[in-house]
């Protein structure tokens, strides 16, 4: 979708909603449908030049996240930039930091850290054996609590291995890992990398809920995780594409890289009051 078609796509929103979006980081309200008895408090269109660095950081070198990652994260065009109104980050073949695959990760911490509302996010996922994209978020106390303690809430996660599913996960005390809370989605027909979809997440005190293209999916509460709830605190959202890791596998020669995960737009909202 072009930027001119993108713009024909949304609706004009109303002039309060303006400052709410200038506070949350953006620098004008986007004209776009707003979920009913959300407002919008955050958001990217990814219409300019380059990564506005307002909104993300993006994070380099090796992961070392424990998943047998063979991917190392740059900053370099040639795995994150803007184009044509999109987010591109692109994994590629090339060994870098001892690593054999370059690709990008970007966060928002220290930028937009919320406790609660609705993320969601328009995306075109790439495909392949060992490719693995995803669109998630981290407890923002990450750094005192430690993993899983701080609390991870995976929207979108796709292994290229499973084309037509994407799952939505909570990893916490208990239930972390390959023993995460989640549940899969399945297309009704062809691949998740064939078009662009909205990943959605609803997050509210004691209660999550995932959603695909309006679809409903997975629920979460406390009473449902075998351990304890650690989702009452602020969170920061991710977006990578990793190539390999113990989940996915790793890619082999019918893996075709590059590959490239578009991003539409990001958009966060907060319960209208």
């Amino acid at each position: 979708m072009t930027i001119m078609k993108k713009t024909l796509y949304r609706w004009l929103v109303a002039g309060a909603l303006a400052a709410a979006c200038n506070a949350g980081g953006a620098e004008s309200a986007p004209q776009v449908p707003i979920p009913g008895g959300w407002t919008l408090d955050w958001h990217d269109e990814f219409d300019g030049p380059t990564l506005d660095h307002k909104l993300w950081v993006e994070e380099t070198g090796d992961p070392r996240n424990g998943n047998d990652e063979k991917q190392f994260y740059t900053t370099r065009p040639e795995n994150l930039r803007i184009e044509d109104g999109k987010l591109v980050i692109e994994a590629r073949r090339e060994a870098r930091g001892g690593m054999a695959y370059t690709s990008a990760r970007i966060t928002t911490r220290g930028r937009m850290e919320r406790a609660y509302g609705r993320y969601e996010a328009r995306i075109k996922i790439p495909r392949g054996q060992g490719i693995w994209p995803a669109f998630w978020m981290l407890g923002a106390d990450i750094g005192q609590a430690g993993w899983p303690r701080s609390g991870e809430i995976d929207i979108m996660e796709n292994i290229g291995k499973e084309p037509a599913i994407v799952h939505g996960t909570l990893h916490g005390p208990g239930y972390s890992g390959a023993r995460g809370f989640g549940q899969p989605q399945v297309l009704e027909r062809g691949s998740y990398a064939d078009d662009y979809h909205v990943y959605a997440l609803e997050w509210e005190p004691r209660e999550i809920r995932w959603y695909r293209d309006g679809i409903r999916y997975h629920t979460a509460r406390p009473e449902l995780v075998r351990g304890d709830w650690v989702f009452e605190h602020p969170f920061y959202l991710i977006l990578n594409l990793a190539v390999g890791g113990y989940w996915p596998g790793y890619p082999d020669a019918g893996t075709p890289l590059p590959q490239r995960m578009l991003v539409d737009w990001v958009r966060v909202y907060q319960r209208a009051r």
